[in-house]
């Protein structure tokens, strides 16, 4: 197996990129554990996975991520093999909006989904896999994390937010953990089907799960991608305030 990683964790596997990346990572083989909040979405994407003759050994784990006694005993029953783990956490919600129509109620989902989700793995896996060799912890956050965005929020600010947690967890655990930060850009799925502008540089969450295949087993702590875009918004990070809002203005409706 690539990387030598014989057990693959995917939270947020029952729709989009995660459930792609799923079924890219299968073709590996070895243990792969898929969870999301429909036990009946993992169902059949394991159906598909197996029907596809992978050598994988898939098994599903229903559980939402906001409930850290679900993500914890899901993790118990998990990191019970023995090898290397991959584990990669791919749970978000989105929902697009101005601050003058912000939406609290929505608001507060995604911040659990996003933010506090992830916290909640990170809390049952780090543990463990800094206990052991060669395991991987990645992240997806969004190139819309870079600066903050027009009817963007809070969805960007979580992302912004999960970038920090995951340049923080490279620091602290980076020599005994392999950190990984993925930051897609506008992919075909469930979220972006709510978004009622052009996207550039769509992706299908097919093209999307082989940049992140790639990006797992290379040297980098950042996957990024298309890069044509990635590229356009890294510089933007780095102008000038008064000329970045005057560019940030003419992208709001």
């Amino acid at each position: 197996m690539k990387d030598n990683i014989s057990n693959t964790w995917i939270i947020g596997a029952s729709s989009g990129i995660g459930a792609a990346l799923a079924q890219a990572l299968a073709v590996e083989g070895g243990n792969l554990f898929l969870s999301a909040r429909s036990s009946e979405s993992l169902a059949a994407i394991k159906e598909t996975i197996n029907a596809d003759g992978s050598r994988s050994k898939v098994e599903c784990y229903p559980l939402d991520v906001v409930n850290l006694t679900e993500v914890s005993a899901a993790a118990e029953e998990i990191f019970q093999e023995v090898g290397r783990y991959r584990v990669i956490f791919m749970a978000a919600l989105y929902d697009p909006m101005p601050i003058k129509e912000l939406d609290l109620d929505a608001s507060e989902k995604i911040i659990d989904v996003n933010l506090k989700g992830l916290l909640n793995v990170l809390a049952c896996a780090v543990p463990v896999l800094r206990e052991r060799t060669g395991c991987q912890i990645a992240i997806c956050s969004s190139l819309a994390s870079y600066r903050g965005l027009p009817n963007a929020q809070p969805y960007a600010a979580t992302k912004a937010a999960v970038t920090n947690i995951a340049e923080s967890l490279k620091v602290e655990e980076g020599e005994l953990i392999d950190v990984k930060l993925i930051n897609p850009g506008f992919v075909e799925s469930r979220l972006t089907e709510k978004n009622e502008f052009k996207m550039p540089f769509l992706l299908s969450s097919e093209q999307a799960a082989t940049y992140i295949v790639k990006g797992l087993s290379s040297g980098r702590f950042e996957v990024h991608f298309p890069k044509r875009f990635s590229y356009i918004l890294k510089v933007l990070r780095f102008l000038p305030d008064a000329l970045y809002f005057r560019i940030a203005r003419l992208l709001t409706p």
